[in-house]
């Protein structure tokens, strides 16, 4: 089969065309034949020798997939060939096929394409993980989340919407921000021009936010302590500013904030199928309904994954970048 992989450590020039062989399929996996994967920003750090994959998982990129399954093992019996699936995986998605637990795959919601089901996997997984489970929003509480015009966040504006909350976004450029709006943001803050910390602080009348998913650290981490309303929690989920900062921690027991955070790639197919079947039973009907939607950027063919990759680190998408395997 045709796959990309990583040559050596650097920047989107050193993804290439190989062939690799074709996987077979575990006993309860899936062989999946890929019409399409999502491209994220672990997939980056992956390639620039920054993000291993986990013990036994394949070197090729790739988190999350869609496509047809063509074969499946003795002990797999949720889905039969032919059906169309999106999973999230350890990694194997820039391939043209891949093998995937069946605990870990969903059916390709009613409606959309396998680009835009391929768009969907990592972002979803990680957004129900780190807001709803590990974050526990709740209908009526204010959601801040940094990164809003990101794949992540333009998840997490929708779904912390449909699930009742008040949502704030970080941005920066007016045009994402209209974007976030569009979504469904209550409040879209352009941080190249406005502290986010005031404008969450004016929003809610000084009281500030109830959760905060951060994918920016740094010097924000100082900074969502003080937009975090009293018993706020703060999830971290990467430090695109940096894994090190100075904060006042008194604010964290004046306050009584939880500040937490994870990795989703490294966990068991076990932790990943729990979070499959409440995304099934909770987000797949709003996804059938086309009330919440993957927004995608772009979709590039596999052979131009350098592209897709340059794409991403540019900083200006909004919403997924995909490949097109065919």
């Amino acid at each position: 089969m045709r796959a990309i992989e990583i040559s050596e450590p650097g920047g989107p020039e050193v993804l290439k065309m190989t062939t690799r062989t074709k996987p077979a399929p575990g006993e309860t996996e899936l062989l999946v034949k890929l019409a399409a994967a999502g491209v994220n920003r672990p997939d980056c750090l992956q390639r620039q020798g920054a993000y291993p994959p986990p013990p036994g998982a394949t070197d090729i990129p790739g988190l999350e997939i869609a496509g047809e399954v063509v074969a499946t093992g003795g002990k797999a019996t949720r889905f039969k060939p032919g059906d169309r699936v999106c999973a999230l995986v350890p990694g194997g998605g820039y391939a043209e096929f891949c093998a995937v637990d069946e605990t870990n795959a969903l059916p390709a919601p009613n409606g959309l394409t396998l680009s835009e089901a391929a768009a969907i996997p990592e972002t979803f997984f990680t957004v129900w993980h780190n807001v709803f489970q590990r974050g526990g929003l709740k209908a009526g509480e204010r959601f801040l989340v940094h990164g809003g015009s990101s794949g992540i966040g333009t998840t997490a504006i929708q779904l912390a919407k449909a699930f009742g909350a008040e949502v704030f976004a970080t941005a920066g450029s007016e045009a994402k921000c209209e974007a976030m709006r569009e979504l469904g943001a209550d409040l879209a803050i352009n941080y190249r021009e406005t502290d986010f910390v005031e404008a969450v602080k004016t929003a809610t009348g000084g009281t500030g936010v109830d959760l905060i998913l951060d994918m920016v650290g740094g010097d924000y981490i100082n900074r969502n302590y003080q937009a975090a309303a009293v018993e706020g929690r703060i999830v971290q989920i990467a430090f695109l500013n940096g894994r090190k900062a100075e904060a006042d921690f008194s604010l964290l027991m004046m306050k009584r904030l939880t500040h937490t955070g994870s990795t989703l790639r490294a966990r068991d197919i076990g932790f990943k199928a729990v979070i499959t079947d409440e995304l099934r039973q909770h987000v797949w009907p709003l996804l059938s309904e086309r009330k919440v939607l993957p927004v995608m950027d772009s979709i590039f063919p596999l052979e131009q994954a350098s592209a897709a990759h340059q794409r991403m680190e540019d900083g200006e998408h909004i919403g997924k970048i995909v490949l097109d395997i065919g």
